[in-house]
């Protein structure tokens, strides 16, 4: 007998792997990742398709499709030309949600991000009015609209979106991997403040939360991933030292210095030292979970925790 198929759409990415790994445990369903890219972690058990998002016209399965999961997209900010940011994200959007009244598909979950609220030193939660100011933060916005247009269509159709914040873990390979590295090396230098707030969860909360959101009786969902905590950078710096780095050492530059910088690398941006990516170490990203708070399902002083079960998945590399 089929049994009933979920799809993801990115399953080949990090946090499409460690989502696959959670489901396969669970062994209800085929499984199948369709992605452009080769798997980060193979999983057992995945069907796993080449395939881009951003033409599905010929994408079939010849079984059931009970449940999609889009988490594709082209995310590194800055690092793509602004037209890829909208090219493929939004291209993504209405291809998957076509797929969707293809096939009668009446769940789907999205991953947009926090950059729909643009970077700022206030507090946001789910009810605050997003205002990005990159491309990609746009791109997620205007994706989620169209994911929300295709759910308005039908009363029997069901839409999760999760706006992750930074998201660290086994196989991330972004900004807490290079934090890693750096505190191995036995030196980290404050780029012009300590108390930058940066919403941050680990992936397998972030997998948690997702699958608490789907398995509620509610037919639109919108969370933010990640910790209630609202770390500063200083915090996180000192729980990777404290338990894991205790010889690195650490340093404060002036902020003068950061924002200099981040002018006198305009002209070399185009050589992949952007000035974009220097000011984003000085600008908070404040987030609150407010929709997993209100259901008891934020979680928090779980920072440390975290770490360990990175440095176990990894085998301590931190990777």
């Amino acid at each position: 007998m089929n049994r009933k198929a979920i799809i993801v759409f990115g399953g080949a990415g990090f946090i499409g792997s460690h989502l696959l790994r959670r489901l396969a445990k669970q062994n209800t369903h085929r499984l199948v990742s369709a992605d452009i890219r080769s798997p980060r972690l193979q999983i057992s058990d995945v069907d796993y398709i080449n395939f881009d998002i951003r033409d599905l016209s010929a994408f079939d399965i010849p079984v059931e499709v009970e449940l999609i999961y889009n988490l594709a997209a082209v995310h590194t900010t800055p690092g793509h030309p602004t037209h890829e940011y909208y090219e493929t994200n939004i291209r993504g959007a209405t291809e998957v949600t076509a797929f969707a009244r293809r096939r009668g598909v009446k769940t789907i979950m999205f991953t947009s991000s926090i950059s729909v609220y643009g970077p700022g030193e206030e507090m946001k939660s789910e009810m605050s009015v997003p205002r990005p100011e990159s491309a990609y933060g746009w791109s997620k916005w205007l994706a989620e609209g169209i994911h929300r247009s295709w759910m308005e269509e039908s009363q029997d159709r069901r839409l999760i979106i999760c706006r992750p914040a930074v998201i660290f873990g086994h196989g991330e390979g972004g900004n807490f991997t290079r934090l890693a590295r750096l505190l191995r090396k036995g030196v980290f230098v404050y780029p012009g403040r300590k108390d930058t707030i940066k919403a941050c969860y680990y992936v397998e909360d972030l997998v948690t939360s997702i699958l608490h959101a789907l398995s509620q009786d509610e037919r639109y969902v919108l969370f933010n991933g990640c910790y209630a905590d609202r770390y500063t950078l200083e915090q996180i710096v000192e729980t990777f030292r404290g338990d894991h780095f205790p010889a690195a050492r650490t340093f404060l530059i002036p902020r003068w210095v950061v924002l200099g910088l981040a002018q006198a690398l305009r002209p070399a941006s185009g050589l992949g030292i952007h000035p974009d990516r220097v000011m984003k170490l000085v600008r908070s990203t404040d987030i609150t979970p407010g929709w997993l708070q209100s259901r008891g399902a934020a979680h928090g002083g779980s920072l440390a925790s975290a770490l360990q079960r990175w440095k176990i998945d990894s085998e301590g590399r931190f990777d």
